[in-house]
């Protein structure tokens, strides 16, 4: 008998974690990190349910930090197995899980600053007995920064100790991501893997993100009995993006027969823009936003995403349909994971083969493009009033260096805020697409929200292409379950908001599939 437990990514889209149970092996299915309201988040994220010391091995169906994120947790916490994923996918979290560590202690180091400066300003101002002055305030700054833009760590620390106040503490640490490295193995698309006692995997392609992969997990019997099949999904792509391969629908025959299928529903009820339509509906906002004399932002995942958005605008400034503006990379972590998507093209669909690489050109470089690395050209790119293109992590707006290009431009109606991709509940993203795309920027009374502690009045236009996700919508997740070689006997439907897994549930269960939604901390056996 196998065991399956649901106990993230379950009535929600992030955090994604399962786990097999055979009796002897457990074998966790991603291990996610939960994003959304800081505090809610950080709960959900130290709060690990199963004894980490008890699981054997893992499973990663890709590197998303919604589902890879807490490996580090996993890993400095009693767990000594190892993490099974495909080559491009530990080749990419070499930089992803770094960078999350980077974010936890950057995180952690600006709400101390934020939190001792306000301190010290209310002291100073309840010693003198009068309103704080500029000056005062500068001078507290300075003691908090080495420079402008980085902070004296240890004097802060100091501080915090000498007052009595308390310290945020990272989710973990870079060094503690690095430490985790060693424990991940890469190994290619459609070789078996033994994973536990009896137990393999074999990776096809999901067609999500570079390396994204169904886990098919087999549970072979001592006895000898009828193997036991499990299909973990992770998250579902899109069929004739450009760039990557399509999702899989013709399974070897031996992996036919699905005794449980652990499938997304990010889509469930929603359905895509065309495919063909991205590059026509990026053309229109972006020569819209440069007739106004503005800039184009765009807040991106630094992992496929970005690397699309740079593929489609290669191919439009080659053809000369839009004005050539700059277009500027700002995320260190984008410019990497460009890195590595150059050195896996073993992952292409054919198009992008016959477009540019058999014709000895980089998909992911042109004579417009330019990565920015430092904090300091970062910095003077948000004061640049000239028109450009910025893409920027993180693409929910809850981190990273999109923050303050939003703060320097959301304000200003000549702008436009660019949503390409999927915002999750209680997330900066999810708050300015939907004040935004019911606003008119041309009205002097405009809704405002807050980025880093402060409120700014949306202004910016706010405008958005959903074709460009990449999750499937409800029609290419059927597609996966009905028009694949599968023979699929039960479906737990996950990682969905509430009311998109109802309704893909329904459209299943209308097909005469046993499907159903679990809750966290559900177990469903099979046998």
């Amino acid at each position: 008998m196998v065991e399956v437990g649901f106990f993230g990514a379950v009535g929600e889209v992030t955090g994604s974690m399962h786990l097999l149970d055979t009796g002897v092996d457990k074998i966790l299915l991603d291990c996610g990190m939960f994003q959304g309201r800081r505090k809610e988040s950080r709960d959900k994220n130290e709060n690990f349910p199963i004894n980490r010391s008890e699981i054997t091995t893992m499973v990663l169906s890709h590197a998303h930090i919604d589902h890879s994120g807490r490996i580090p947790l996993l890993t400095k916490n009693g767990f000594s197995g190892r993490i099974v994923t495909t080559r491009p996918t530990k080749d990419a979290l070499e930089y992803m899980l770094l960078d999350s560590g980077h974010i936890q202690e950057s995180d952690a180091q600006y709400l101390n600053y934020k939190a001792l400066r306000a301190f010290l300003y209310q002291a100073e101002q309840a010693k003198t007995q009068e309103q704080i002055s500029n000056k005062e305030k500068s001078r507290i700054k300075k003691l908090l920064k080495h420079t402008p833009h980085e902070l004296n760590v240890d004097a802060i620390a100091a501080l915090h100790k000498e007052h009595g106040l308390d310290m945020v503490t990272p989710l973990y640490t870079l060094e503690e991501a690095i430490e985790a490295l060693p424990f991940i193995d890469g190994y290619p698309f459609g070789s078996k893997v033994t994973i536990g006692k009896g137990v393999t995997v074999k990776f096809y392609v999901a067609g999500h993100i570079l390396g994204s992969a169904f886990s098919l997990i087999t549970v072979t019997p001592e006895n000898g009995g009828k193997p036991l099949k499990i299909l973990f999904t992770g998250d579902i792509g899109r069929f004739e993006k450009p760039i990557l391969k399509d999702p899989t629908l013709e399974f070897d025959e031996e992996d036919r027969d699905i005794d449980l299928m652990i499938i997304e529903s990010t889509y469930g009820d929603r359905e895509h823009t065309p495919v063909s339509d991205l590059s026509g509906s990026l053309k229109e906002t972006l020569t819209r936003t440069i007739e106004r004399g503005g800039s184009l932002l765009i807040p991106s995942f630094a992992f496929g995403r970005t690397q699309e958005l740079i593929y489609i605008l290669h191919e439009l400034y080659d053809s000369g349909a839009v004005p050539k503006v700059p277009v500027y990379v700002d995320s260190p972590l984008a410019s990497n994971i460009t890195k590595v998507f150059a050195e896996h093209p073993e992952t292409y669909d054919k198009e992008t083969h016959q477009i540019f690489l058999e014709k000895g050109i980089n998909p992911f470089y042109f004579k417009n493009i330019k990565f920015v690395e430092s904090v300091e050209e970062s910095m003077r790119l948000t004061q640049d009033n000239t028109p450009h293109i910025v893409i920027s992590a993180s693409g929910m707006c809850e981190a990273g260096r999109i923050l303050h290009h939003l703060r320097y431009k959301i304000h200003n109606p000549k702008h436009t805020i660019l949503i390409v991709g999927y915002m999750a509940s209680h997330t900066l993203g999810r708050r300015i697409e939907e004040l935004g795309l019911q606003a008119n920027p041309a009205e002097d009374k405009a809704p405002e929200v807050k980025i880093l502690g402060k409120s700014y009045p949306l202004k910016a236009h706010v405008e958005k292409i959903g074709g460009f996700s990449a999750h499937g919508d409800c029609h290419e997740l059927m597609r996966v379950v009905t028009e694949s070689n599968l023979r699929v006997k039960n479906i737990a439907v996950v990682h969905g908001e509430a009311e998109q897994s109802a309704a893909f549930a329904l459209r299943l269960k209308e097909k005469g599939y046993n499907a159903f939604i679990p809750k966290r901390g559900d177990l469903f056996k099979l046998q």
